[in-house]
């Protein structure tokens, strides 16, 4: 089979694994999915990769035998706790005589914008070409075949942390799997949750996860800004077991069963019966004890996102607002209102435009597959596996196989 994309999302406390076929348009068809609980990450890092390798290749496992296909490699996504973006600018001498930009020349200028001051603790793991300048004309999308003296790029650097990167390779190969590429979080959440208006006019992406928050800012089609917060929907859950004094699942049971944000929204403030933690009784609480603390939480992580952002100076142009996403809180009755007193901006629930996809849980790893092909196209993005046809040898032409061969030599 031919066109096959794979992808894995490492969560916070979960692995999801998503095959999809590309048709040659760009559409996708998801042939398995399969969502596994990982012991091996706490809060987004991997703190065991023997356990995380077990639930990589477990969670692969199902989705192949969904899918009725094998693959031998995938896709990664990387969270805003572990990269960061670095706008760069580089520029080359066109060498040939006849002064035409080759497929070498572009890749020169890209591995000419790799060229950045790092910290010790990050190594870079994707070069994104924002547009390519040839003699001063801008905006060019694809140089090759054009005739120039002077090509730069402006491109955004993207470095990953030493520690997960590595960490996150040795647990694919140890779940028989090979690391095609990282894919950030925001661009991934941004194919799938965001309209191509939104993305061109500027919003800003919440998408709360269990354990962490990140936060993406887009305009003009371009990741400008991308960060997270080390708080999610699982902290929710927490705070009402500590609250309450009650055990951790019951109080996750409640959050997901009353699903409210806001004590104005509460129809019925009834008292409802539950175990006492460590304590073998019962007792009774107010549905309006629960919202209390959930309003809390979801009122901080909004207060330390906008934080986040004035402190990166990224807070205003973004006219399109908000849009909310992620399985942490996104299902939660009240997060709009309390996100537009935030930040008096527009605010929208995510709705997510691809078909076999309706639980959230999926949204990163077909994000991941998603921007994939419309980055390199169906057949440059292709995963290989065991029923995948050997293609034919053939020279690169063009700068979608550059990219796409810049982007796995990374590895």
């Amino acid at each position: 089979m031919e066109n096959i994309i794979s992808c894995v999302d490492i969560g916070s406390s979960k692995i999801c694994t998503l095959i999809a076929r590309a048709s040659d348009t760009g559409e996708l068809e998801v042939l398995g999915k399969a969502m596994e609980p990982c012991s091996g990450i706490k809060k987004g890092i991997i703190v065991d990769i023997e356990s995380t390798a077990n639930s990589i290749k477990n969670c692969m496992i199902k989705a192949q035998s969904l899918a009725n296909v094998e693959v031998d490699s995938a896709y990664v996504n990387i969270m805003g706790i572990h990269a960061d973006i670095i706008h760069n600018k580089s520029s080359i001498s066109i060498s040939g005589e006849d002064r035409e930009i080759s497929v070498s020349d572009v890749r020169r200028v890209l591995q000419s914008a790799e060229n950045v001051k790092l910290p010790q603790d990050r190594q870079v793991i994707d070069v994104i070409p924002v547009q390519y300048i040839v003699d001063g004309y801008d905006e060019i999308v694809d140089p090759v075949g054009m005739s120039g003296v002077k090509l730069e790029v402006e491109a955004d650097v993207v470095a990953g942390k030493i520690t997960f990167v590595q960490n996150i390779l040795k647990s694919m190969e140890k779940a028989g799997l090979k690391v095609n590429g990282f894919v950030l979080e925001g661009l991934a959440a941004a194919e799938v949750a965001l309209t191509q208006e939104e993305k061109d006019m500027g919003v800003i992406l919440i998408d709360v996860g269990g354990g962490i928050t990140n936060i993406s800012v887009i305009k003009n089609n371009r990741l400008v800004y991308f960060g997270a917060i080390p708080v999610g929907g699982d902290h929710i859950s927490n705070d009402i077991s500590i609250g309450l004094r009650i055990p951790y699942n019951e109080a996750d049971k409640l959050k997901r069963e009353y699903e409210l944000a806001l004590t104005s929204l509460i129809k019925n403030d009834q008292e409802i019966t539950v175990n006492e933690i460590n304590e073998n009784k019962k007792k009774n609480i107010k549905v309006s004890e629960i919202v209390e603390i959930i309003e809390a939480r979801v009122q901080e992580i909004f207060y330390l996102c906008k934080e986040q952002l004035k402190e990166a100076n990224v807070l205003d142009g973004y006219g399109k607002g908000i849009v909310l996403a992620g399985g942490g809180i996104s299902y939660i009755d009240g997060n709009i209102q309390l996100a537009y007193e935030m930040f008096d901006l527009p605010v929208r629930i995510a709705s997510y435009r691809l078909s076999n996809i309706s639980q959230q849980e999926f949204l990163i790893a077909a994000g991941c597959a998603k921007y994939i092909v419309n980055r390199f196209g169906a057949k440059e993005s292709d995963c290989k596996g065991k029923k995948t046809k050997k293609k034919k040898e053939r020279n690169p032409g063009g700068i979608l196989k550059k990219l796409a061969n810049l982007f796995h030599n990374l590895f």
